[in-house]
């Protein structure tokens, strides 16, 4: 059985007659037939070729390839974005009438597909306590389809137990999908725990230098085909370029990602003895509440740390102000370390109370801890936090 590392690097396309090492562009809109017989028969699906790059691309196929053996999928499909992965993947899935039980610590955008789209089609969610995966029986009614969930959540940073929900997913024979894009493949599975769909957006550790969006749904085949069948037709498919541009970045995803987790333990080690600091969470520091949670299901912590600056709102205006070094941005994962104000960007358009239940206070910082040397990391958050 290959390595993680070599999977993602020997993963590629047949070689054309060129006898290429790097496995070219294929920046088509479209594929040509050797006759009408060729033709017909592809378009009834006789035979498993490329069309129409909305549908497949020799590009995408290879990095749908790379991500399915990192995750131990069957099948899965490139998308645009992250979020174009998350709607187009319940959207495939969810008919008028169903219903969802979500963890309420989820991506902002998440929250307002949940709230403020699905609803218009006569889908309804129930959301959970994070920290009380026993609540969620109750939630499941005859209408539910699927539990979804991010673990680590973003912006918190909170783990929740993939053992756990898929069983509670296997009890109620309902779907489990789950937004791994904090973790990456690198770092965690969640279909040795049990879920049946794993979603990434692509542009977060994925492509790693900030570079391209894009996003990927992988697991079960059956399921990954109903996916493709409404994505086929709606036109959310990843363009060529980007998804050429991701299956080389996996090529070094273990090793970026080492230096990550690296440099954020780090991190989270100093803040934890900062005195402007009033607590920390990442997900391998043994302060964090589900500690024992992450060691059993990842590999390492990720690159993100959540801390919040005593002093509130105020405390946290002037330390983004006197931020010098890193990024001031909403992305996350890039070599590059960002730092991010939850509460008036990615999760704005929650009420307060809202963001309260997700565990994202007024005064709560998200890094994104990137390539540079740990001491100018450090550097640079000891003098903006004074």
């Amino acid at each position: 059985m290959k390595k993680f590392e070599t999977k993602a690097i020997r993963t590629q396309l047949k070689r054309s007659e060129n006898l290429e090492h790097s496995v070219p562009l294929y920046l088509t809109s479209s594929f040509v037939f050797e006759d009408a017989e060729d033709m017909r028969a592809s378009f009834a699906e006789e035979k498993e070729r490329n069309i129409y790059s909305r549908y497949s691309n020799p590009n995408s196929s290879e990095f749908i390839e790379k991500v399915c053996q990192m995750e131990g999928a069957e099948d899965g499909f490139a998308f645009s974005s992250g979020m174009a992965a998350v709607f187009s993947t319940l959207a495939a899935l969810l008919n008028s009438g169903d219903h969802v039980v979500s963890a309420q610590s989820i991506f902002g955008s998440t929250h307002s597909l949940f709230n403020n789209f699905f609803p218009k089609w006569n889908i309804s969610h129930s959301y959970f306590d994070i920290n009380d995966l026993d609540s969620i029986d109750a939630l499941i009614t005859p209408s539910t389809k699927l539990i979804y969930a991010e673990t680590p959540t973003n912006p918190g940073v909170d783990i929740l137990d993939l053992e756990v929900l898929g069983k509670i997913a296997k009890k109620h024979n309902v779907l489990l999908v789950i937004d791994n894009c904090f973790a990456s493949p690198y770092l965690q599975q969640p279909i040795k725990f049990g879920a049946d769909l794993v979603i990434h957006s692509g542009t977060k550790l994925m492509d790693g230098q900030g570079r391209v969006l894009a996003g990927i749904t992988v697991g079960k085949r059956e399921l990954i085909d109903k996916v493709y069948r409404f994505s086929r037709i709606t036109g959310p498919a990843i363009s060529p370029f980007n998804a050429w541009v991701l299956s080389k970045s996996l090529e070094t995803l273990a090793v970026r990602v080492d230096r990550h987790c690296e440099n954020a333990l780090k991190l989270a080690e100093f803040l934890e003895t900062h005195d402007q600091v009033n607590w920390v969470k990442y997900p391998f520091l043994k302060s964090h509440p589900k500690y024992e949670v992450a060691k059993k299901q990842m590999k390492a912590g990720g690159c993100v740390v959540a801390f919040e600056v005593k002093g509130g709102l105020e405390a946290g205006r002037k330390f983004f102000d006197a931020i010098k070094l890193l990024s001031l941005s909403a992305n996350l994962g890039d070599t590059r370390s960002i730092v991010t104000h939850p509460a008036s960007t990615t999760h704005s358009k929650l009420s307060v109370e809202e963001r309260a239940a997700s565990g994202i206070s007024e005064g709560m910082v998200r890094i994104s801890v990137g390539l540079e040397h740990i001491d100018d990391i450090i550097a640079d958050i000891d003098q903006a936090l004074g």
